[in-house]
This record gives C-alpha cells, structure tokens and sequence, in this order.
C-alpha cells in the first residue's frame, strides 16, 4: 500500500465575508474527503482578514502529522488563487517563509495558482447556463469579471480566461472587465457590449467564493441594468466550493510533489521591467498582518 504524500496546506487570502469563509471552508474539507489515501492530513488558512491564520493551519498539520515531533517535516502549500498575482507571487510566499522562521526544520513545496485551467472554464460554463435558464447560448453576451491587479501579467491572464471561455461554446462574444485595481470596470464593459448590440448579457464573476468584490459586481450589474431596461442582464454565480475545484487543487498538490511548478515568469512584474511597472522589479516581498499572528508570535517566543 502506497503512503500518502506529506501534509497538504490550502492558503486562502481572506474575506470579510462569513459566506465566502464557509464556503474556503468546505472546499478544504471536500479536498481532504478527495485526497483521502493520498495526502496525509489537509487544513486551510488565511494569510488575513479571516480565520483561522495560515500560522494554526500550520499548527493543526504539525499535530495532525506523527512524523514531526520537532524535527524537519515539509509541507506542501496551494495558493487558492485564480492568477499569479502580489497574493501568490509574493504576499503568500512572504508568510511562508515567516513561518519557516519560527518552526524549526520546515520545508514547502510551492503549487502554481489554480488557473488557467480546463477545470475552471467547466464550471464557469456551468454557472453561465445557470444563469441562462435555458436561454440559447446564441444572442449571449459575456462578461467575465476579474478581481483586477496592480500586476499586468495576472489582469493579462482574465482575458486570455475570456479567449479560451469563447472558444467553441457557442456565446456570441466573451468579453472581459475588473471590479478593482483595472480598467475596463463593470459599467464600462456593460456599455461597450451593449454599443456593440447585446441584447442579452450574462455577467460571471471570475472569483472562487462570495465575497465583498462579488457582491459588487451584483449590485453595479444590477444598476446598470435598471438604467438600461430593454437590455436583459444576468449575474452568474461564483465558482464556489465543488469536485472539480477540489480536484484541481490535488492535481496543483501533486505537481509541486513532483517538481513541475511551470509558473510563468516571462511577464511578471517583479522580474522583468514593463512598461509603467518597472519600479516592480526586486521589490522585496513581506507577509500582510494578520491580527492572530501577535499571540501566535508571542506563544512561539515563549516556547523558544
């Protein structure tokens, strides 16, 4: 009998939304029920905003583990992020490194963001006839919405989302836009595609879980629907907790057992000088505050 591989670490962001902490929640359980066999314990944290911090997702995996007891253990860690964005190029790999600080002999191996991937655009297809209710593909416009960056590789990685979404599914245009950070916004997009003779907009939100940005794209799709009452609009839901994310997240688990990460390099910001960006480069990397982390830092001095 096969062991099963080292601990795995599921690394959300954070949200201010106790629906979109249930639903990282669940989505960490349904990875575990998934692996079971094949990955020796599971647990999922934050690196702000939300608990429980990647610093006790650490802790549980460290007692979940008989392997350890002090002595060089490694884990793998996911990023649960759709782009390789300042949360997993640098904010995540910054609060990793903290805890290698503070726990003797730790070791990770890093997984790529979860897209682009086939599995995504699967359910992103899913949500979009949801929301079609049995409406034709044909006539249907797209918007897919992306949180948007201050990282011109990741906001490049929505549109190409938005390509290989229209690519043989028979929408009439896949359009993209950001809720934050990026132009075009969700009024502007709206208006371009109805300038461009929609009749019939579904907007799809390219986010993981419900939250305060998903809200927002809701509630400015509804606005500009009410301004615009011959134009029918319709708001997808997110991705949300289901087998194909959780699959996806053990197939990113096993691909950093095996060392075959293939994160894009070639346009990121902090490595190459873009245009407008180039104060990017080098930049060096810190974690984000999260308020559990002063007790947790403090019960770590004590114990050394």
């Amino acid at each position: 009998m096969r062991r099963p591989g080292p601990p795995l670490l599921v690394v959300g962001h954070g949200t201010r939304s106790a629906e979109g902490v249930a639903e990282f929640g669940r989505l960490t359980d349904r990875v575990r029920d998934r692996g079971r066999g094949e990955v020796a314990s599971v647990a999922g944290g934050f690196i702000e905003l939300s608990d429980p911090p990647l610093s006790e997702a650490l802790s549980r995996l460290a007692c979940s583990t008989p392997t350890v007891a002090g002595f060089a253990w490694e884990v793998v860690a996911i990023p649960l992020v759709l782009t390789a964005a300042g949360h997993g190029k640098g904010d995540i790999p910054a609060a990793l490194a903290r805890e290698q600080q503070r726990r003797l002999g730790l070791t990770y191996h890093y997984g790529r963001p979860l897209g682009p991937h086939p599995a995504l655009l699967t359910v992103l297809e899913a949500r979009i006839d949801a929301a079609l209710a049995g409406a034709p593909r044909a006539g249907t416009q797209v918007l897919l919405v992306g949180r948007g960056s201050t990282d011109p590789d990741a906001n490049s990685e929505v549109a190409k989302v938005a390509r290989l979404l229209w690519e043989g599914r028979g929408y009439d245009v896949v359009e993209y836009s950001f809720i934050s950070l990026a132009e075009p916004s969700v009024p502007a997009a709206l208006e371009r595609t109805r300038r461009l003779g929609a009749g019939r907009i579904v907007v799809a939100p390219y986010f993981l879980f419900p939250g305060v940005l998903p809200d927002r794209i809701v509630t400015q799709s509804r606005q500009y629907a009410a301004a615009h009452p011959g134009l029918d609009v319709r708001s997808a839901s997110v991705l949300g907790d289901c087998d194909e994310l959780a699959d996806l997240v053990l197939e990113r688990y096993a691909e950093a057992l095996a060392g075959d990460i293939r994160m894009n390099c070639d346009t990121c910001a902090y490595r190459v000088a873009m245009p407008g960006f180039a104060d990017k480069v080098g930049q060096p990397q810190t974690p984000h505050f999260h308020p559990a982390e002063v007790s947790l830092a403090r019960s770590f001095h004590d114990a050394h």
